[in-house]
């Protein structure tokens, strides 16, 4: 898992993908966290992706540095601890001007039943469970 986290956190910018009724959905994510040996990622409740991994917590992401790729497969859980909201925030200070850990908006999610691939054009695919 830490090569997962080492390697978003490298890329900066991933892709989440979720559905929305029978529609992929697509969008840039940046945060990502281990907290009490879990891999987080952070949205905002009042957001349409916070939504639909509500509804069906079945998520992929992708990110791409240096010639290999990544892609996360598994399930979202909720974590609405204050202590993993704050450790979040804490490792994204700038996300602070618009989130708090008391605050009622601000969702932290962890993966589990996760799958994670690194691919390359050069290397065979290297699979991790987590």
């Amino acid at each position: 898992m830490r090569e997962v986290y080492d390697f978003l956190k490298q890329c900066g910018t991933y892709y989440l993908a979720t559905v929305d009724g029978d529609q992929p959905r697509v969008r840039p994510f940046g945060t990502v966290d281990i907290f009490e040996d879990r891999l987080y990622i952070q949205t905002g409740k009042s957001k349409d992706v916070s939504k639909q991994i509500q509804a069906n917590p079945k998520v992929e992401l992708c990110a791409f540095a240096g010639g290999k790729w990544l892609r996360v497969a598994g399930r979202l859980v909720r974590d609405d601890r204050v202590e993993a909201k704050r450790h979040m925030l804490d490792s994204y200070p700038q996300l602070k001007a618009m989130y708090s850990a008391e605050d009622d908006n601000t969702e932290v999610l962890y993966f589990t039943d996760a799958t994670a691939t690194f691919s390359s054009f050069t290397e065979a695919p290297v699979t991790i469970q987590f």
